[in-house]
């Protein structure tokens, strides 16, 4: 087909969209809805795996966690319940490791199920309630990326000697502590009194804009906190390492380490699990899996509807133009210039629909960015390119067969019609 004749089928379609804009516009809704359901779930997919990214980044760089079961994306089962704990002693022995650059033991009075704590505390005349309480060691600043608001963390000499001194998390010193700087006043907690040396600022969520269940925290030296839960035994253990690059020969000296430590003959499976921040990105990337799946579902009913309308349309236009096909092909148009026709008019008109729905889907976008700020819901281009080819993939497939009606027609036949 010349470049012309191309331009005059272009115009053709335009045309039929203008002389019929009611039917016109039913005819490709279904497409536009479809078109902008891909695009609006796409944008939210793309905003939540960036705050994903950024809440990953967060929890450390080169870091790995040790614990007696992988506590994300599966219940534990009952054998992984009953495995023998960890100890504070297996994580002072990785410190002896010769790619690890520094190791902390973390001890955890909270709800896993429910995701506060069970414990209150008290400042003058306020008090919190479920709040956190974590035992760590000195180190716990080189393995972890601390933010202090104010003040500054425990020394080797405090952890040593058990010092009554605590830093508070964000919404606990601002609860506690509405009238001012908390550093140096006492706090009440389990019947002793602990000095406040350190606030922490906002810890990073994935999700949402309200309060971080992790702000209403207490963090003491692991042998304080030995004094306030002398029961809780259960060690997590952080492991900062000091190259990516070395991170597959880390995980298996850690692996090798406690293998001998716990006594695991050749022939047994591992009784604990090594993993990082990017368990998280896995877990996440299935749950958007399935995201994907519920868009594809979504979107293609819309799609069906409107390329089954696409493809009435243009039985119609075929029907009503019988006359003009006779006449084109009178004068000497041949099969394929009539079949190139009517199926460039179907895809212009899937097109028309696509490009609707791109900019309804933006609209969309734009309105959920700013209603939802904490979504960052954001436009992804490759959704967009990909939407508007199947768009266009869908007029080729529901425009053909009216083409190929069109374009099978008798000259004599379609010149008698009336």
């Amino acid at each position: 087909m010349r470049l012309s004749d191309s331009k005059e089928s272009v115009k053709l379609a335009l045309d039929t969209l203008r002389k019929n804009k009611l039917r016109s516009g039913l005819t490709i809704l279904g497409i536009s809805i479809g078109i902008s359901t891909v695009i609006l779930i796409s944008s939210a997919i793309n905003g939540l795996n960036t705050n994903i990214a950024q809440f990953v980044n967060s929890l450390g760089t080169n870091d790995l966690w040790v614990f007696r079961f992988e506590p994300f994306g599966k219940r534990p089962t009952t054998e992984e319940l009953n495995r023998k704990q960890l100890t504070f002693e297996d994580g002072i022995a990785m410190r002896e490791l010769p790619h690890v650059a520094a190791v902390d033991p973390e001890l955890t009075s909270q709800n896993f199920q429910t995701g506060v704590g069970d414990v209150s505390m008290k400042a003058g005349g306020h008090s919190i309630q479920n709040t956190i309480l974590n035992g760590s060691t000195s180190a716990v600043k080189d393995v972890t990326d601390i933010e202090m608001l104010e003040g500054r963390m425990w020394t080797d000499a405090e952890e040593q000697r058990s010092a009554n001194v605590v830093v508070l998390g964000h919404d606990a010193a601002e609860d506690l502590f509405p009238e001012g700087s908390p550093l140096g006043k006492d706090v009440e907690c389990r019947g002793d009194i602990f000095t406040v040396i350190g606030v922490l600022d906002v810890q990073p969520q994935p999700f949402g804009s309200g309060r971080n269940t992790q702000d209403n925290s207490a963090y003491f030296p692991i042998t304080t906190f030995h004094k306030i839960h002398p029961e809780i035994k259960d060690y997590w253990i952080v492991v900062k390492y000091d190259q990516q690059a070395n991170k597959p020969l880390v995980v298996e000296e850690v692996r090798n380490l406690l293998r001998v430590r716990r006594g695991l003959r050749s022939n047994q499976d591992d009784n604990f699990a090594i993993f990082g921040p990017d368990s998280l990105t896995r877990l996440w990337n299935q749950l958007t899996g399935g995201l994907f799946l519920f868009m594809v579902a979504v979107s293609s009913v819309g799609l069906m509807v409107g390329g089954v309308g696409v493809m009435n349309i243009m039985l119609v236009s075929v029907t009503e133009r019988t006359r003009e096909i006779g006449v084109r092909k009178a004068i000497g148009a041949t099969r394929k210039n009539i079949l190139l026709q009517f199926t460039l008019e179907a895809v212009t008109l899937c097109m028309v629909g696509g490009v609707a729905g791109i900019l309804a889907g933006a609209l969309f976008t734009l309105i959920l960015h700013f209603a939802v700020s904490f979504l960052h819901a954001a436009l992804s281009a490759t959704w967009v390119l990909i939407s508007f080819l199947v768009a266009c993939a869908i007029g080729l497939v529901f425009g053909i067969y009216p083409a190929w009606k069109a374009a099978s027609m008798d000259p004599i036949e379609a010149l008698r019609y009336e």
